[in-house]
């Protein structure tokens, strides 16, 4: 394996259990980061604790967790206390349940993890909790510990080995109704709606995630290979935005249009043209070889 396992421990199903790794399914290694450095010097920076009232820098040992019960006002918790009520995990993680995936709302979805058969003890075991849940249109739901905390994790065959997802809890969920009810319901006609439709159909595709482009993420590494190179690099043009009032069926037509023409006007019809183009070339070379 490239990295390192998150997660050591089995996977059971009632009496049946297998060893079993976690990997963290996404990474953000490769992406542009930056440190805070020191403009004069260049040398790195390191940040400090500092009192909020006092500006006093404050020191490891005077360090401490604490719980605002309301503003300014903090009871404090310490290390001994905390870890009194943190769960210990018991490198478990024991499948409760099988639900149909359909169910489960993509809010509550959070990080995905890889977890493969840790050796061959085990495997054959591994091996049917797969292949038994490959049969059902349902994924597993289980407990887990990770980082002093339990969480809930879904599981789902994912080629030879389980995706595993984290859920989050119902009170991470914000009520959708806090953000959907203020929304009016305007009086939209159904040729309008037929429109859109339309260009709903023109636009329909598979999804592709290597089709993605991280377009910031290109500019950032093409940026810092500049500066470090010692060419000019642009500076942004802050670009004012569009007041017009646009009829909303015009803005329907005028897309459909656009699409329309961008067809007649594709790639695919000028790649078409292209060997005419060269074979005449040809001959016109031929002829004045000749």
């Amino acid at each position: 394996m490239a990295t390192r396992a998150y997660w050591k421990g089995s996977l059971k199903l009632s009496l049946v259990s297998c060893p079993v790794l976690l990997y963290p399914a996404t990474t953000a290694s490769d992406k542009t980061r930056f440190h805070m450095i020191n403009r004069e010097t260049g040398n790195r920076l390191k940040q400090q604790m500092v009192d909020a009232e006092t500006g006093d820098v404050v020191e490891g040992e005077d360090k401490a967790r604490g719980y605002e019960l309301k503003k300014g006002e903090y009871v404090e918790i310490d290390k001994e206390e905390l870890e009194a009520v943190q769960i210990e995990s018991n490198h478990t993680i024991d499948i409760d349940s099988f639900v149909p995936k359909e169910e489960i709302d993509e809010r509550y979805l959070n990080h995905p993890y890889y977890i493969v058969p840790d050796g061959k003890v085990g495997l054959d075991a591994f091996a049917v909790i797969r292949d038994a849940m490959k049969n059902k249109d349902r994924v597993a739901l289980a407990r887990i510990v990770l980082t002093n905390r339990e969480h809930v994790i879904a599981l789902e065959p994912r080629g030879r080995g389980l995706l595993g997802i984290t859920l989050r809890y119902p009170y991470e969920i914000r009520d959708e109704d806090e953000y959907f009810d203020g929304i009016k319901s305007p009086k939209i006609s159904k040729d309008m709606i037929d429109l859109a439709s339309h260009i709903l159909d023109t636009k329909a595709a598979h999804f592709d995630p290597g089709k993605f482009k991280d377009e910031y993420e290109t500019a950032l590494k093409t940026l810092v290979k500049r500066k470090a190179a010692g060419k000019p690099v642009k500076t942004a043009v802050s670009e004012e935005r569009s007041s017009n009032v646009i009829n909303l069926m015009d803005a329907l037509k005028q897309s459909l249009k656009g699409k329309a023409s961008a067809k007649r006007h594709s790639p695919a019809r000028r790649t078409m043209r292209r060997p005419a183009k060269k074979a005449h070339r040809s001959v016109a070379r031929a002829r004045k070889a000749g």
